[in-house]
């Protein structure tokens, strides 16, 4: 479909960035068929299907930056760990980032500005996250007794360091999905937003029955181009996203609250799972993309990350990120054609819908004059979102732009609005052009 084209988003002096294709192994529930992997298999695999896919050379790839979440301690930059194991040619520099949920947009944007500054011509983007294995530590004191016995020299000592643990040094410490800042989980967080803005668990519930229900459609009429089949080391190939479960408003209110006991709305049923991914994106400059005779996806436009308080706008990202969007690229809420917003939980994709629909928020919140208005629902996650499709914390952005230009694509739009909100109170923005077909 030729879109009806508006104006394009080509800067003077700037050149134009390409997505060029992307791919992700499918999302898994954790516990499931990657429970025996490291989180550099998941992201090998991934720049494998994007090696198969783009058939780029690999000594062509300048750098390579992956997002991860959870850090496996023993790969602490992962990126470069998958990359020698995909085969990537050992001069290729990688380096991994962090930023909470949108650390995939984060690498993204990194290469983005790799290629903009005129370091590098191609660079391979992606996320990871591994949930079904964390790490798990000794608690402090514990780790300070080790550390001294490291250190002792005599029997007598050890005997003395030995004699000093008692049974709490053996208590383990967890990784917790909590704000470092205020010590609340993220679930509690949202719980606390959506009874501010007066979402009731209905409508949450709704929301996440609807998610469930687009994601399994656009799975049987196979749209999910970006999924890429993996065989994984002693067990089947997975070929598809495994979370995805329509289920009933019936069965979805017979569930207990998750965090706010008991009378909050967020259910395990209206919130993302925990999951295991891994997904990759090759970022060309668009003269170094033509000149390789290859046909882009998307041009990625303008970007932006946002902060705010981590207290009581933890998950309001979008809503700020937004408005910031569209005014650096010129555009207005109807020139959006594709909307790809990350779904923490219902009740924050819902919150996020109200206030970008409200003016007194905007005013006394955000020093807007007006509202930047809600997205249609008609062009929102139309494929399913983070709910349905899972949420690997370190991948998700990825899956975002490419959705995004698959959407563009197929229904003939020209501007896509990826957003998402991350853990600290952060949260990023992005315009995606479709290529001209």
């Amino acid at each position: 479909v030729q879109p009806k084209s508006k104006k394009t988003l080509a800067k003077n002096g700037v050149k134009n960035i390409v997505v060029v294709d992307g791919v992700r192994i499918p999302f898994l529930l954790s516990g499931t068929s990657y429970a025996d992997l490291m989180p550099h298999d998941l992201a090998r695999a991934s720049l494998q299907g994007l090696l198969n896919r783009t058939n780029v050379p690999k000594e062509v790839v300048d750098y390579i930056v992956y997002g991860t979440v959870i850090q496996e301690v023993k790969t602490s930059n992962v990126a470069r760990e998958a990359a020698l194991g995909a085969g990537f040619s050992d001069k290729t520099p990688a380096h991994t980032v962090t930023m909470a949920c949108i650390s995939s947009n984060q690498a993204m944007t990194t290469g983005v500005g790799l290629i903009a500054s005129g370091q590098c011509d191609v660079v391979v983007a992606g996320g990871v996250e591994l949930m079904s294995d964390v790490p798990i530590r000794h608690s402090r004191k514990m780790r300070k007794t080790l550390l001294s016995l490291n250190r002792a020299k005599s029997l007598g000592q050890r005997l003395a360091l030995v004699a000093k643990i008692r049974p709490d040094y053996f208590a383990p410490e967890l990784p917790a999905v909590a704000e470092f800042s205020t010590s609340e989980t993220m679930g509690h967080s949202a719980d606390r937003l959506a009874a501010a803005f007066a979402i009731s668990r209905v409508e949450q519930d709704e929301y996440a029955l609807r998610s469930h229900t687009l994601a399994r459609k656009a799975q049987d009429e196979g749209l999910l181009a970006d999924v890429v089949p993996f065989k994984v080391p002693g067990k089947d190939t997975v070929i598809k996203d495994n979370g995805v479960r329509p289920s009933s408003m019936e069965q979805m209110g017979k569930l207990k609250a998750a965090f706010v006991k008991p009378y909050g709305t967020v259910t395990a049923a209206n919130s993302s799972f925990l999951t295991d991914g891994a997904s990759a994106v090759l970022i060309m400059s668009e003269e170094k993309a033509l000149s390789m005779g290859y046909k882009p996806k998307a041009y990625l436009r303008d970007f932006v990350y946002v902060s705010q308080d981590p207290k009581d706008q933890l998950l309001l990202g979008p809503t700020y990120g937004t408005p910031k969007v569209l005014e650096r690229a010129g555009l207005t809420m109807a020139d959006i054609d594709a909307f790809e917003f990350h779904e923490a939980f219902a009740g924050q994709i819902l919150a996020n819908l109200k206030a970008m629909d409200s003016d007194w928020f905007a005013q006394n919140y955000m020093g807007r004059k007006s509202k930047v208005g809600a997205p249609p629902l008609e062009k929102f996650n139309k494929w399913g979102g983070s709910l349905s499709l899972g949420h690997p914390f370190g991948a998700t952005g990825c899956r975002l732009v490419m959705t995004a230009a698959h959407r563009l694509k197929k229904d003939g739009g020209q501007y896509g609005l990826v957003a998402a909100c991350a853990a600290g109170g952060q949260g990023h923005a992005m315009i995606v052009e479709l290529y001209p077909q």
